[in-house]
């Protein structure tokens, strides 16, 4: 098999490479999996760099929480797949050709669907259907506002919320992605040219926003503080700009504005079986309606991972960059 790994902290593209080992063996409730899809995710290359949140323990490791794969061995015990079922694998570590997972770490992947947007339907949808739902109790007609508007969670968020009757602003930095963001269902898209983003977010809307999505982090988040309404929350679920996130002491003790995180992995480690059914079956309902249709700008063989990270990392990117199995679909 065939895995990628980095063995200290830097460049995504300098520090990642290929490492080849024999075939994992599956023990007992655990699965083999031959990865053919594995997606890249801004978390990916930060981890990479060393700016994570919540870095590996030890080195050399592999990065990876998104994939689509076909089981190819069982371990004893094993009751709900079989050889050939495709999956989706949870969990990180998933730029490998081969991974092992414990079973129930292994969901079906909905039957029929298309490979490399399966691989796309966990990670960055269920992240925000999640803030969405699990943050605050949110109603038609209330408001919502995001930063990284124009990344594959952004986009999923305008989607999601509205079909929930949300309304929703979106900050961005790019004015070509606009047109995007407003078929997508945006109710307001503002470029980020270094405005009073408060200001312009309450001139922008009937309403202040009940929630804010940060993926960004640093003076970003102090600025989504400002704009929710008293008693608001600002949700925190990326660290793009690399900076420690902030909060105005007026907007934290006078206004009772809320600061919270999101970790997707942290959820499905502590959720039970049955909300994973709930969630997987409701992604698996979007992705057959063309809810969840992710751009996708190119695919590399897992191979060059060094070029498809240099390719992830360059800024006005329209579309996700994937790697590809050997044994590809």
């Amino acid at each position: 098999m065939k895995r990628a790994i980095f063995k200290s902290h830097g460049d995504p593209a300098k520090m990642i490479e290929i490492l080849e080992e024999k075939d994992p063996v599956p023990g007992p409730g655990e699965v083999r999996v031959r990865n053919l899809v594995m997606t890249i995710n801004p978390a990916d290359l930060l981890a990479i760099q060393g700016q994570y949140g919540a870095q590996p323990m030890t080195l050399p490791a592999t990065p990876g929480v998104g994939a689509y794969g076909v089981v190819d061995a069982l371990g004893h015990g094993v009751s709900q797949l079989k050889v050939g079922d495709a999956v989706l694998p949870v969990g990180s570590g998933l730029w490998a050709d081969a991974v092992i997972l414990k079973e129930r770490m292994a969901p079906k992947a909905p039957a029929g669907c298309d490979p490399e947007q399966a691989a796309l339907m966990r990670a960055n949808p269920a992240t925000a259907y999640l803030m969405l739902t699990d943050m605050v109790k949110l109603e038609a007609g209330d408001w919502i506002v995001q930063n990284a508007a124009n990344s594959n969670v952004g986009r999923m968020v305008i989607r999601f919320a509205h079909e929930l009757g949300l309304k929703t602003v979106n900050i961005v930095r790019r004015g070509d992605v606009a047109k995007a963001l407003r078929s997508d269902g945006a109710d307001i898209v503002i470029i980020d040219e270094g405005q009073d983003m408060a200001a312009a977010i309450s001139s922008a809307t009937s309403a202040m926003p009940k929630l804010a999505l940060d993926a960004v982090g640093g003076s970003a988040t102090e600025a989504l503080g400002a704009a929710v309404m008293d008693r608001g929350t600002v949700v925190v679920y990326g660290l793009l700009s690399g900076e420690t996130n902030q909060l105005n002491p007026r907007d934290l003790v006078f206004r009772d504005v809320k600061l919270r995180g999101f970790w997707l992995f942290d959820w499905y480690r502590t959720a039970n079986r049955q909300k994973m059914h709930d969630l997987h079956s409701f992604l698996e309902a979007k992705l057959a309606k063309g809810i969840l249709q992710t751009d996708i700008e190119a695919r590399y063989p897992l191979d060059h991972v060094r070029e498809a990270v240099a390719h992830a990392a360059r800024d006005g990117r329209n579309g996700k960059i994937l790697l590809k199995g050997n044994n590809d679909a």
